[in-house]
């Protein structure tokens, strides 16, 4: 059984930037999540890509297997993902569509003929939203009492790696019966920075605030018409110590098909981390000793301790 969830709202065009940081603060210390308004993003271009996402979903799976994911982008079947790998089931009952940085000429789309308007529709929702992540991290900069421009400055956002994961849920009713548990994305935290989500309403969504303590106790997140839910990833939770949370979530499998669009927009993928890491490194190690000795200083219950193999466990051991 779960609890409904009221998570705070952000106004990212509040003039009152000292306040709306001091909610985000607020925000990402007692849930890591908030619903983020007011951000830049017309309502029709999130229409647009909810209709494109529909429409490439809708083709048979032969049609979609032609952009099977290559270089961490394209088409990834159902069950061929599974974000909990403690769990024997078979994978998560969801399908994907990963749209990475629009300049490395690394994406792969659908056709023109097939899909009219479906690239850039998709190109201009990569550049809005990254665009509202930015501005975001300013407000996050001032949560933690640094410069807003501080995490330009520090190099974290060179080179932004935003990644567009477009996501279709299929109903209860399309699922093969069995008698396993299956999630539509089984437990997890993000790895990055931040994470923005847009739904198209249909519920499913759950967070765990506390998830080292047993039993677990989920509470559902609705969605509100136009907002983004916005969590902390695991690289901003180890650059301010834990003191922001990277919270663990969940999909249920719907009732009804479910479509959502989430953006990481400062995400690191394997081949990325590996050809950049010493620049990376060194960003991440600028950014601790910025934050979290401070945080440090302002809290005195935050120790200072530093590990880039806690911030990509994932990645790392890859390498």
């Amino acid at each position: 059984m779960s609890n409904a969830l009221q998570l705070p709202i952000i106004d990212l065009a509040s003039p009152d930037r000292f306040s709306t940081a001091n909610s985000i603060r607020k925000a990402c210390i007692d849930y890591g999540f908030f619903y983020l308004v007011n951000h830049g993003v017309d309502e029709e271009l999130i229409k647009k890509v909810f209709e494109q996402s529909s429409n490439f979903f809708s083709f048979p799976i032969e049609e979609k297997m032609k952009l099977a994911i290559k270089n961490h982008r394209g088409y990834t079947a159902l069950y061929a993902e599974k974000l909990d790998t403690t769990l024997t089931t078979k994978g998560d009952s969801k399908e994907t569509f990963y749209v990475g940085p629009l300049a490395d000429g690394l994406n792969q789309w659908p056709l023109e003929e097939d899909l009219p308007s479906w690239r850039s529709t998709m190109e201009t929702y990569h550049q809005k939203v990254l665009s509202a992540g930015t501005k975001l991290l300013s407000l996050i900069a001032l949560s933690l009492k640094l410069d807003e421009n501080f995490f330009g400055k520090v190099g974290a956002l060179n080179e932004p790696l935003g990644f567009i994961r477009l996501l279709h849920y299929p109903g209860s009713g399309d699922l093969d019966s069995s008698s396993e548990e299956i999630y539509g994305a089984s437990a997890h935290s993000d790895y990055g920075m931040i994470t923005l989500l847009m739904t198209d309403g249909v519920p499913g969504l759950q967070i765990c605030r506390e998830k080292s303590k047993q039993p677990q106790v989920w509470e559902d997140v609705p969605s509100i018409s136009g907002a983004f839910i916005v969590n902390i990833g695991d690289m901003m939770e180890r650059w301010t110590n834990c003191l922001f949370r990277s919270t663990l979530h969940r999909v249920l499998p719907p009732r009804q098909e479910r479509y959502s669009v989430m953006i990481h927009p400062f995400a690191v993928y394997a081949e990325q981390w590996h050809s950049s890491w010493i620049l990376v490194k060194t960003v991440s190690w600028n950014v601790w000793k910025a934050v979290a000795v401070r945080l440090a200083r302002q809290e005195r219950r935050v120790r200072p301790t530093f590990s880039c193999s806690f911030i990509f466990p994932a990645i790392l051991h890859r390498l």
